[in-house]
């Protein structure tokens, strides 16, 4: 199926396609694209996400060439996991090959946003010859649970959320889907987790909404994937093109997280964004936009 789109100025863009691709052990996924080329930009989400910090940058990057994204196994639209424990980060880099195959084995630039940066970077090691670049906005290359808020306290926590739940999963996923997305966005903003100067609240409901339909016992396993999980082994071996962009006030992944990773990679190149938060591509849309596009145009596909 497609759904009709049109430009700012008024002009049809291509439609979007909506179709399911089969994960490595079958899990089958959501994906959506616009428009076909040699060359796809493959979108990967952090993690309880289904593609909201796209919003702009789907039409923006569409511009420039076609544009695909998928949701994770037990997110959005996709199904839940064939096997309840393949929630690892190669697992979900499996599946993002899998997309790329179903969309007609294009050259990929994969973006990753939080986790989906390290969902990005191991998809790049599995079949290196297919990466045309990598954009990586406001992650790490791994361990996440131990730098959260600067401390390891999510990385001691979470076994013991993942015993307490384990037993009990039913009431979790009742308790947890109970949260009201309108509070929850207005309590993110309160915190100050997201700059409430430069966010819109429209922009954060999608992500509360979604957040309280995804399954909570398997959340905290694939939490525990992305905290176990590292490449940092893999990233002087990098040799496409990769541009890294850093929010400074971004508390669940630290900007020092990217600036060690703009060291390590040898191609790499880094945005830093003053007053950036988490959702750093929705607060400074224009900004990350325009460092996004020129990228693209001179370090991947030419003007």
């Amino acid at each position: 199926m497609s759904t009709a789109t049109t430009t700012s100025s008024g002009g049809a863009r291509p439609p979007t396609d909506e179709s399911f691709a089969r994960g490595v052990d079958g899990t089958r996924l959501y994906v959506r694209r616009r428009g076909d080329g040699p060359v796809t930009a493959l979108f990967c989400d952090g993690i309880l996400c289904d593609g909201f910090i796209w919003k702009y940058l789907w039409d923006e990057v569409a511009d420039r060439l076609p544009v695909a994204h998928f949701h994770y196994r037990g997110h959005g639209r996709s199904a839940a996991p064939v096997d309840p424990d393949a929630v690892d980060m190669g697992t979900l880099a499996a599946d993002a090959d899998a997309v790329r195959r179903h969309l007609g084995d294009p050259g990929v630039v994969l973006f990753g946003h939080s986790m989906g940066c390290q969902v990005a970077i191991e998809a790049c090691r599995l079949r290196p010859e297919k990466v045309r670049g990598l954009v990586l906005l406001c992650g790490s290359h791994g361990r996440v649970t131990e730098t959260f808020k600067g401390t390891r306290i999510l990385a001691d926590l979470l076994p013991r959320a993942i015993e307490a739940v384990s037993p009990r999963e039913g009431l979790a996923r009742a308790l947890w889907s109970r949260l009201p997305s309108e509070l929850a966005v207005k309590l993110t903003l309160l915190a100050r987790e997201v700059d409430p100067k430069t966010i819109r609240p429209e922009d954060m409901l999608p992500y509360m909404k979604h957040l309280s339909h995804v399954d909570l016992p398997m959340f905290l396993r694939m939490l525990r994937g992305a905290g176990e999980h590292t490449a940092e082994d893999f990233l002087p071996q990098i040799t496409c093109p990769v541009l890294i962009v850093a929010g400074e006030r971004d508390s669940f992944t630290p900007a020092y997280l990217s600036e060690q990773m703009a060291k390590r990679i040898p191609r790499a190149e880094l945005l830093f964004v003053p007053g950036g938060t988490h959702v750093t591509p929705l607060e400074q849309r224009d900004l990350v936009h325009l460092r996004i596009d020129k990228f693209l145009r001179d370090r991947v596909l030419g003007p």
